[in-house]
């Protein structure tokens, strides 16, 4: 598996080029969001590896009235990710505006389901084109991002099985899918075809592995068991010094203990 981590969240006392250097150096790829605010020219010279970035800036790929803006604005963010060597663009299922919803809505229509698949249909089209990947992902309602449809792992899981294109994936989200659905290691497990991505965070706090609830050394056992290679990223808070959150996480994800297997049972003697 290969490491990676969020420079929006670590560092953050720093100017962003300085965060990507402090990542890279210590041996990770780099996660990104908005690029558009970035210095690119910069960050390309600094010799990091660009695991991800934000793949559009405007539009509902679930909402017919906004899908176009998705495909639009992330056809505009192509040759930004082409500067950064970025092979995965991530995607909502609704426009963002500071993280919350847009437009919130609370149920879901089978219109949306469709037109959800459409809109990655035509992303996964524009991503072969480019040789890049569009990734959905998902996110938790209940705290974070309330009125987002279609946000569980579970339905992000299912649009992308729908689409079922080879260049759009799902970027697997376990902060986002503790906090709303639980049963991290089954989830890895059934939707490990279709993961392009996997980022981590603990549960509460949303800070590195080891500050809450999650046992992410069994869920790295889980991904090692199954055959999973590719990218995990720390997109989380440090809770406190961020060299310490990036060890942390590195240890969770490389240093995993053998499985815990029960004594055998002795025999009883009965006299």
């Amino acid at each position: 598996m290969r490491l990676a981590v969020c420079a929006e969240m670590v560092f953050t006392d720093l100017p962003f080029a300085e965060r990507v250097q402090r990542i890279h150096d210590a041996g990770f790829d780099v996660e990104l969001w908005d690029s558009r605010t970035k210095d690119v020219k910069a960050l390309a010279a600094s010799g990091a590896v660009f695991s991800s970035m934000t793949g559009y800036t405007a539009g509902s790929l679930v909402d017919p009235d906004t899908a176009d803006d998705v495909v639009r604005t992330a056809e505009s963010l192509i040759p930004t990710a082409l500067e950064l060597g970025v092979s995965r663009l991530v995607v909502h299922s609704a426009e963002l505006v500071d993280g919350k919803a847009a437009r919130p809505v609370f149920r879901s229509t089978g219109r949306m389901w469709i037109t959800g698949a459409r809109t990655l249909e035509r992303l996964g089209a524009l991503g072969a084109k480019h040789r890049v990947t569009f990734c959905l992902e998902n996110l938790n309602t209940v705290l974070d991002h309330p009125g987002i449809p279609l946000a569980r792992a579970k339905d992000t899981l299912a649009l992308v099985e729908a689409t079922g294109h080879p260049n759009v994936k799902l970027m697997l989200d376990l902060y986002h899918a503790q906090l709303g659905e639980g049963n991290l290691i089954e989830l890895v497990r059934t939707a490990l075809p279709h993961i392009g991505e996997i980022q981590v965070a603990d549960v509460p706090g949303r800070c590195e592995p080891g500050t809450g609830e999650v046992n992410y050394q069994a869920v790295a056992r889980a991904l090692a068991d199954a055959g999973y290679d590719g990218t995990v990223g720390l997109e989380a808070w440090a809770s406190g010094d961020s060299e310490a959150a990036l060890a942390a996480f590195r240890a969770a994800f490389t240093d995993r203990p053998a499985p815990v297997r029960p004594a055998p049972v002795q025999p009883v003697t009965i006299p």
